[in-house]
């Protein structure tokens, strides 16, 4: 039996999604004076927002 789909049409039937993958890194200070980096992907839809992120 041969396949019916290929990985080509595959490909062709996942919808882009509109829109931004921004990775944003948060610092804080911890109660021993050192800093702690928590990173996290963010999606936008634009990439004038970058600045409005928090």
């Amino acid at each position: 039996m041969a396949k019916q789909q290929t990985f080509a049409d595959k490909a062709k039937a996942k919808k882009k999604d509109s829109g931004i993958t921004v990775k944003m890194i948060k610092t804080t200070k911890t109660d021993k004076g050192s800093f702690k980096f928590n990173e996290k992907f963010v999606k936008i839809d634009d990439i004038s927002k970058v600045t409005e992120l928090k």
